[in-house]
């Protein structure tokens, strides 16, 4: 770096040079990553503080794990015997190859055929909502969209309300992330399927009878040997036939918080003290914890306060039943009953952000600069947004909501703007919020599982 650029100082968010003229070629990223140390330690130190006041620490390391019951938990993951057809599997829709997402505004759940954006279903049929990824889960007590399990001071809360009894509660030695798994497995949609499906005996139980899918599905694992001796190394002194799902969803937990958390990012490294941090990224951080009010609810570790906010996002998809011809999504007020609760949903975590688009509920947004744009002027962007950058099969299914969303919109959004030059630091920032671990992680992908079923879609 030249002696002038030395000289750099950085003035209300803007570079200017001391007594000398600017050089004509712009510093490199590593140029600006490394003058930010030398020349602006004030803006560090104010990035640094403004995060610890909003409860944004590095993350810790998650709690140690078995490996018996991280491996069990890793084979279940990708083996598609937990699914009615046999034709899906946990990570199909969380996959380490994307992001731990699936690439895809709305997921492509059992009866479809291949992975990602290219997974196809014969009657082009998607779930409701966006795939959320399962980064950090260890950071998470609230979990879905809708906030419908979650951990309370009283214990653990589900839409399987007693039928999920004490001893399988006590199963849930992880908590919320434990208790998340049992459901997807239930999802006629997801991965259950329905009774006219051959040799699906999931499919032909009562959507209401929880325990007995969950019975079913642990029939199916202990007529597995592998499987069995797999559950009683993970459990020792627990034989299998006294087990439940509860036993299978701990271990999914336990693999997803094991090998799944990812405490290295930039910014982490950069709040225990290292300048790693450009330029535009402290620019952008300082935005997001200052006038951006992006912090009001994106706080805390994982950067999300596990609340339920309106943001202005429109509804598109098949819906969640709500509305006039059932293809709203009310979000919240599903599980609560609180009017004031619909088009809420629970605020998405940060972490690794940059690779578990598209982003939003529904997936509305496809790109991260569209992501903070909306920001800019929510109400407008909330009566704007035409979907245009939708895949073909979504964009049709885009609702004429926006008046009926507005009513509802979070107060904390009013006053926000951004400029163009705002939007650009803030996801600078973002992209700080990504580990390099996150990039590959397909050394996670069994080469099979005992099922026998095949594992690659």
């Amino acid at each position: 770096m030249t002696q002038c650029n030395l000289l750099r100082f950085l003035v209300a968010g803007t570079l200017f040079s001391a007594g000398c003229a600017l050089p004509t070629e712009p510093l490199s990223a590593d140029e600006l990553g490394s003058s930010v140390s030398a020349l602006s330690p004030g803006l560090e130190r104010q990035v640094r503080q403004l995060a610890a006041d909003h409860g944004v620490t590095p993350l810790a390391s998650p709690p140690a794990q078995r490996p018996e019951l991280v491996e069990l938990g890793r084979l279940l993951s990708f083996d598609k015997i937990l699914s009615g057809d046999r034709d899906i599997s946990c990570m199909t829709c969380h996959h380490p190859s994307l992001g731990l997402g699936d690439g895809r505004s709305l997921s492509v759940g059992r009866g479809a055929v291949g992975l990602g954006p290219s997974r196809v279903h014969p009657e082009d049929e998607f779930i409701p909502r966006n795939a959320p990824t399962t980064f950090n889960l260890a950071e998470l007590s609230v979990m879905f969209w809708d906030g419908r399990v979650a951990e309370t001071a009283t214990g653990i809360v589900t839409p399987a309300g007693t039928q999920i009894d004490a001893s399988m509660e006590a199963t849930f030695a992880l908590g919320a992330p434990a208790a998340q798994a049992m459901f997807p497995v239930t999802s006629r949609a997801e991965m259950r399927g329905f009774p006219n499906s051959v040799g699906n005996e999931l499919g032909q139980i009562d959507d209401a009878d929880l325990p007995g899918i969950w019975s079913a599905l642990m029939n199916r694992l202990g007529a597995i040997p592998e499987y069995v001796a797999l559950f009683e190394a993970a459990y020792p002194g627990t034989p299998f036939p006294t087990m439940t799902f509860a036993h299978a969803a701990n271990a999914i937990a336990s693999f997803e918080i094991a090998l799944l958390t990812l405490t290295n990012a930039p910014f982490d490294r950069f709040l225990a003290g290292e300048s790693t941090l450009s330029t535009d990224a402290l620019l952008g951080a300082r935005w997001f914890f200052t006038q951006g009010g992006c912090a009001s609810c994106h706080n805390g570790p994982a950067l999300t306060d596990q609340a339920h906010h309106n943001s202005g996002v429109r509804q598109l998809g098949p819906g969640k039943g709500n509305g006039v011809d059932g293809l709203d999504d009310f979000g919240r007020e599903n599980v609560s009953g609180d009017i004031n609760d619909r088009y809420a949903f629970r605020t998405p975590p940060l972490r690794n952000v940059t690779l578990t688009g598209p982003w939003g509920h529904a997936g509305q947004f496809t790109s991260l600069t569209e992501l903070v744009d909306h920001y800019s002027d929510p109400s407008g962007a909330l009566h704007s947004y035409d979907g245009s950058a939708l895949e073909p099969l979504l964009q049709p299914t885009l609702l004429n909501t926006a008046a009926a969303i507005e009513a509802t919109l979070d107060p904390a959004l009013e006053g926000v703007h951004l400029n163009r030059a705002k939007v650009d630091d803030v996801v600078a920032f973002l992209e700080t919020l990504t580990d390099p671990a996150a990039l590959d992680l397909t050394s996670l992908i069994p080469v099979t599982v005992p099922s026998g079923l095949p594992v690659a879609d």
